[in-house]
């Protein structure tokens, strides 16, 4: 009888199921697991960090960048606790994170004894921060409960789960069986009575709009033919850039948009919450109310979502599946274009103008964005410079704009960014970060330097919380507490961890370092000097 224990069987799901990295941190609990990943280095690869949250905020960039599995492995108890702000990113943002963990050893659980790294209900908090997560009682039982959080984290609105063991099970014997893929659950079927619905609503329209989010990020090219159909334009605000490309007809950013939104007479969601009309721009509902005739029509593979708003249309279907049928149901119907091309390019050039007044964030942003390859990546932060990526930065490709979703987290940017370049080794990776947020992870430069990760990072150094200090300014009299930041010399920092370091004070002086930070292809940090408050509020083109 050939034997194998719960840390092989864990090793050999995750290769099973095609995975080739695993960020993780080793500690006692995880010893077993630790081995059997050395045993398989030649098929499964490990990033390490300095701290489980860059760990966590790793997977998260692999898995955001490519659509694929991001696995990571913390130690249980404090080490678990790390991680919390990335898993709840994930959940946020919808995207397939998966945490293997431990626990205290089987005599112990549930005793409250005080063992190393417990926690009162450890699985209880990953149920409240995941889609799906679970204890492994039967150690036999460990490949078919890996696939089921695979299963989980894939499938439907896609999201995080966890799986654990107690730190001896990790090998405690059973007999081999062989290990299958996981199953993923297949979409919901594609209702023809719903397409067939929304192709009369749009039958009727003169003017709709498209709204992306993640749940859309597959599907590019039927929301570029649907958008080029109906000459409707197609608006992402952060999970949904790229999807369709700011430089095609119908790619509008969310100050663009803004300008034709009040005389859109029905509003198509694919795969998005719809934060940009119901939460920046006003009540759709009120709106609705107020000038008779505008409709909703959502496309979603979550059903909770047709009942979170007032749908008039719910399609609930994957968002691929779903536009390719709506598309064939329009062709079938005869829907006409709105006929509208030269008014959307109208909106796309007035904002462009516009939003040269936010200073000097748009020009910043611009020495980015002429840098970058087209197919580049740039990884947002919460930061002045970040706040005014949603409509000062084009993106073409889906995916390629990398941000935290609605959470807001302040230090996701950087750690979250190695995790980009090491799913995405041939392509540029730039962070954009402020240097509150750097601080978060500044740890991980470490990292960077040791797996060769060649991301650079342009740390925008206005010695401030930028937002509060100016919340504060304007808001409480201009008591100014907390916010203002004591730094230390960024490019002798980075020196220091062996990372190129370089310092700027202008986009003029940015553009040649940039271009030269690409081509090294090593870890570079470009320090951005500015006064303390001189950035314009990047707000007027985010609320609308």
């Amino acid at each position: 009888m050939t034997q194998t224990n719960a840390s092989n069987a864990i090793v050999e799901g995750l290769i099973t199921n095609d995975v080739d990295v695993i960020f993780g941190l080793p500690g006692a609990q995880m010893y077993d697991l630790f081995e059997a990943l050395h045993q398989a280095k030649d098929k499964i690869r490990l990033i390490g960090a300095r701290h489980e949250q860059g760990l966590a905020y790793m997977a998260f960039g692999y898995a955001r960048s490519t659509g694929r599995l991001g696995v990571y492995s913390p130690v249980p108890g404090p080490g678990v606790l790390n991680t919390t702000a990335a898993l709840c990113t994930a959940y946020g943002a919808s995207v397939p994170l998966l945490c293997l963990t431990g626990e205290v050893p089987t005599s112990f659980k549930g005793q409250g004894r005080g063992h190393l790294h417990e926690l009162p209900d450890q699985l209880s908090i990953l149920r409240g921060l995941t889609k799906w997560a679970a204890h492994v009682d039967d150690p036999s039982q460990t490949g078919a409960l890996l696939n089921d959080a695979i299963g989980a984290a894939c499938s439907g609105r896609q999201g995080p789960a966890s799986l654990q063991l107690c730190w001896d099970d990790f090998r405690r014997p059973f007999k081999k069986t062989p290990l299958s893929r996981a199953e993923i659950p297949a979409s919901p079927a594609v209702n023809t009575d719903e397409i067939s619905r929304a192709a009369k609503l749009l039958k009727q329209a003169r003017t709709p709009m498209i709204f992306v989010g993640s749940g859309a990020q597959h599907a590019s090219a039927e929301i570029n033919e649907l958008a080029e159909l109906l000459e409707a334009p197609v608006v992402g605000f952060r999970g949904g850039r790229g999807i369709v490309g700011d430089d095609k007809d119908m790619g509008l950013n969310i100050a663009s948009a803004r300008k034709l939104w009040p005389d859109t007479d029905v509003m198509i969601g694919i795969g998005t919450r719809l934060e940009i009309p119901f939460m920046r721009w006003g009540s759709f509902m009120e709106y609705m109310r107020r000038v008779p005739g505008k409709k909703l029509l959502r496309l979603d593979i979550d059903a909770r979502e047709m009942d979170r708003l007032d749908t008039d249309v719910g399609i609930v279907a994957d968002a691929k599946d779903g536009t390719r049928a709506l598309i064939d149901a329009l062709i079938r119907e005869a829907v006409p274009s709105s006929g509208r091309r030269d008014n959307i390019a109208k909106a796309k050039a007035i904002s462009l103008q516009e939003v040269q007044e936010i200073q000097p964030q748009v020009d910043y942003l611009k020495v980015i964005r002429d840098v970058l390859p087209r197919d580049g990546f740039l990884v947002d932060e919460v930061c002045q410079v970040g706040f005014a990526t949603p409509y000062a930065f084009p993106v073409y490709e889906p995916r390629t704009f990398v941000s935290g979703g609605y959470q807001g987290n302040m230090g996701f940017g950087f750690p979250t960014a190695l995790g980009v370049k090491v799913a995405n080794p041939d392509k540029a990776v730039i962070s954009i970060a402020g240097d509150g947020g750097f601080m978060f992870g500044v740890q991980e430069l470490a990292t960077a330097v040791q797996y060769n990760i060649s991301v650079v990072t342009i740390v925008f150094n206005n010695s401030a919380f930028g937002n509060v200090r100016r919340d504060q300014q304007q808001n409480y009299d201009n008591h100014i507490i907390g916010a203002d930041l004591n730094n230390p010399d960024f490019v002798k920092l980075a020196e220091s961890f062996g990372v190129v370091g370089y310092r700027v004070t202008s986009p003029a002086e940015l553009k040649p370092l940039l271009e030269k930070a690409i081509a090294l292809d090593k870890p570079v940090l470009i320090e951005v000097v500015q006064e303390r408050g001189c950035e314009t509020s990047p707000w007027k083109f985010l609320l609308g």
